[in-house]
């Protein structure tokens, strides 16, 4: 599924704090400080081994799932409030496996969500960059790169601004079965010391 960023208009990752598809968990908000948070390179990237085929690398989110999202409205304030949707997330294979699309549709109490995520591979670097967008926004946000590392569980990262400060963001992606996915998205205000879960999905497929 895709993570939707979070950003002060929502919609982006940052921006879309939030709105994403699949899965995770999180550490209270008082733990993140205001300090600068550096660029991502600064941060350790998993990337597909060499020699390794990265066309399976998200093999086990093909096709259809059901989406139950909670994702935190008012990130790194100090705010316990989380909100909570439901619907579905498609996923589709493009360029001969090479990418492939993601689609959330989910809505809840606070709304309706859509979003979509194109991931890529970089044969150059070995590694995914993760693009996302939603139809509030009409807009590309930063990419998010990262990978698997040769394992079930991707985690990628990019650096945003949010309320006037720059951010780290954190999405992680796991096969937690052959019919289920978990998503985690999490901001770091303090270069990666300590992470605030901002968005959590689980993704069972239909």
């Amino acid at each position: 599924m895709l993570p939707l960023p979070i950003r002060s208009t929502l919609p982006g990752i940052a921006g879309l704090l939030a709105v994403a598809g699949a899965c995770a968990v999180g550490i209270p908000p008082s733990t993140a400080s205001t300090a600068t948070a550096p660029d991502v390179a600064a941060l350790a990237i998993p990337v597909t081994p060499a020699g390794s085929p990265h066309d399976f690398d998200f093999d086990f989110e093909l096709g259809r799932w059901h989406t139950a999202l909670r994702r935190r409205p008012h990130p790194l304030s100090g705010s316990g409030i989380w909100a909570d949707y439901a619907g579905t997330t498609t996923v589709r294979p493009v360029l001969d496996g090479r990418a492939n699309l993601v689609e959330l549709d989910v809505s809840g109490p606070e709304g309706h969500l859509q979003g979509l995520a194109l991931r890529l591979f970089e044969p150059k670097r070995q590694r995914w960059t993760l693009n996302f967008s939603n139809a509030a926004s009409g807009t590309l946000a930063a990419p998010m790169t990262g990978g698997f590392g040769g394992g079930p569980r991707g985690v990628f990262y990019s650096a945003e601004e949010f309320d006037g400060r720059r951010v780290l963001v954190r999405f992680v992606i796991e096969s937690t079965s052959v019919d289920t996915c978990r998503f985690e998205q999490a901001f770091s205000a303090d270069g990666g010391v300590t992470w605030e879960t901002n968005w959590i999905a689980v993704d069972t497929r239909t």
